[in-house]
Order: C-alpha cells, then sequence, then structure tokens
C-alpha cells in the first residue's frame, strides 16, 4: 500500500512548492533513497535550476529524465513529466495536478499542497483519488 504525504504550506512565495521539493528531496538523499519528482512539462526547467542552486551549502546532483531505459547508478534524482523509471521508486515527488502514473509502484509519495485556493482545490481533488485507491494517507503542515 503506498504512503501519501500532503505537505500544507504557510509560505506563499511563487516558488514555494518547488523550493520545499527540494528540500524533501535533499532529505531523502540523506536517508539513501532515490527519488523522482514528476513536474508539468512546462515546471521542469525551473526545478532542474532550482535543485542545483536551493541551497547554498550544497548542491543535489540530478538529471532530467527523458524516458532512457538506462540511468546512471549513482544518480539518486531524476526529474521528469512522465513516469519515473523503476530504478527511483522509493519517494515520488509530485508537483502536477494530477495523479502521477503508476503511482502504485511507488513506496512514497509527497504531494506539495501550495497556499494558492486553485492549488488547494486540485490537491482536495488528487487526496479523495488516493484514498478511493487505498492509500495511506498523512498531512503535514509546514
Amino acid at each position: 500500500m503506498v504512503s501519501v504525504d500532503f505537505h500544507v504550506l504557510a509560505e506563499d512565495t511563487p516558488d514555494a512548492r518547488m523550493r520545499h521539493a527540494c528540500r524533501l528531496a535533499e532529505q531523502a538523499v540523506e536517508q539513501s533513497q532515490r527519488v523522482y519528482l514528476h513536474a508539468p512539462a512546462a515546471d521542469v526547467h525551473r526545478l532542474d535550476e532550482l535543485l542545483w542552486t536551493f541551497n547554498d551549502r550544497a548542491f543535489l546532483p540530478h538529471e532530467v529524465f527523458g524516458g532512457e531505459t538506462s540511468v546512471h547508478p549513482r544518480m539518486m534524482i531524476l526529474l521528469g513529466d512522465r513516469a519515473g523509471p523503476p530504478s527511483h521508486r522509493q519517494l515520488l515527488i509530485n508537483l502536477a495536478d494530477a495523479l502521477p502514473p503508476q503511482l502504485e509502484d511507488y513506496e512514497r509519495i509527497a504531494e506539495i499542497v501550495a497556499v494558492d485556493p486553485e492549488r488547494k482545490r486540485a490537491a482536495r481533488e488528487r487526496y479523495k483519488q488516493y484514498r478511493e485507491r487505498g492509500c495511506t494517507l498523512n498531512t503535514v503542515e509546514v
């Protein structure tokens, strides 16, 4: 059964969701977990830049996943707008407004809920869909 954590943000800045996604990815990598960041195609480039620059003390090596069958074994973080590869199914961070593809294949999923009312509405819809699929749901106030 997939565990889904809804991270409800209090911060209302333009990049708050993406920055929180970077922090979650960093924490997962520190625990030796492989991460797939699922985002709309329009956001992948910005997320790619943030993963290099969001933290002044370190950077998060990563690759944009384009559907390749082989991924470098040392690469802990991938991001893209399609289903992630089997090698990166420990944590999926979903920044899309729809359920991620093949969600049952992931151990954990993190949804990041922005302050924006429209994004909150979309997150509530995903919450209902996850519940209907039998996922374990948790809410984390950030």
